[in-house]
């Protein structure tokens, strides 16, 4: 195989700019670095390459998680390692810990948690969708307040564009369905995103009510039954029960402020 020869120049060469249009951003921020490194230590061509490979995967793994991290609107939240499993009264560690190694994503399975406010539903829903960002997954995370109110667009063609849109992503969370009410439209729309993903991508879902009393959240819904029966027809259910570990928190940062008075 003949390489093509380098052109004969007395202009210096950019190399750094070089790189970066090749797509070598890494390398092309830290050659300097990169260069010494490869002097000190001697390397030969093919050391050389095989550390830009290594290193160049790696920060393409990083932009790429970055970029899906931001997409998917994950927003921050405490690492379950924070999560204190002894306080809720009942909790199902096993079925939690089991959906952090995102087994029903790849069955293509749903999980609910219901959970009354501050047991952390919501922190053990985002932990889950990070786990899936960094095995690779497209997540989508969204309020069902935010998800309800960006479907109810009055065009027919923008609804259907935003619903292939929520059908897409490997793992759509939808948090907090049950803090407010809304219209027996709300349903059908819910509804649709459920049987577009069913059976084929997964949903977790969190909610502050048991699935029985859903019918305070969308009253006079035809579409509930089918919509729940969809949802969880496979899916792994759990209730936390227990006292609300954020007010427990804010009573004992108020004690030690008093205390320090």
């Amino acid at each position: 195989m003949n390489f093509p020869e380098s052109p004969t120049t007395t202009q210096p060469i950019d190399l750094s700019a070089r790189l970066a249009g090749l797509g070598l951003r890494f390398t092309a921020s830290h050659l300097e670095d990169f260069l010494a490194r490869a002097t000190k230590n001697r390397w030969g061509g093919v050391r050389l390459l095989e550390d830009l490979v290594q290193v160049e995967t790696a920060d393409r793994a990083q932009r790429s998680l970055d970029r899906r991290v931001l997409r998917s609107r994950l927003g921050k939240f405490k690492p379950i390692a924070d999560f204190d499993w002894a306080w809720p009264k009942k909790i199902d560690r096993d079925l939690i810990e089991r959906s952090m190694t995102l087994d029903f994503v790849a069955e293509r399975r749903n999980v609910a948690i219901a959970a009354t406010n501050g047991l952390g539903k919501t922190m053990i829903a985002k932990n889950i969708a990070h786990a899936a960002l960094i095995a690779g997954h497209s997540v989508l995370f969204r309020t069902a307040s935010d998800l309800l109110a960006d479907l109810a667009a009055d065009s027919p063609e923008i609804r259907r564009r935003k619903f292939n849109f929520y059908s897409r992503h490997d793992l759509l969370v939808i948090d907090e369905i049950g803090y407010l009410s809304y219209d027996d439209r709300a349903a059908d729309l819910l509804y649709e995103v459920v049987s577009r993903r069913y059976e084929r991508r997964s949903i977790l879902v969190t909610t502050n009510l048991g699935f029985k009393e859903w019918n305070t959240v969308f009253p006079n819904a035809t579409s509930l039954a089918t919509l729940l029966d969809r949802l969880l027809h496979h899916a792994d259910a759990t209730v936390i029960e227990g006292e609300s570990y954020r007010a427990f928190e804010s009573q004992r940062e108020t004690a030690a402020r008093r205390k320090k008075r």
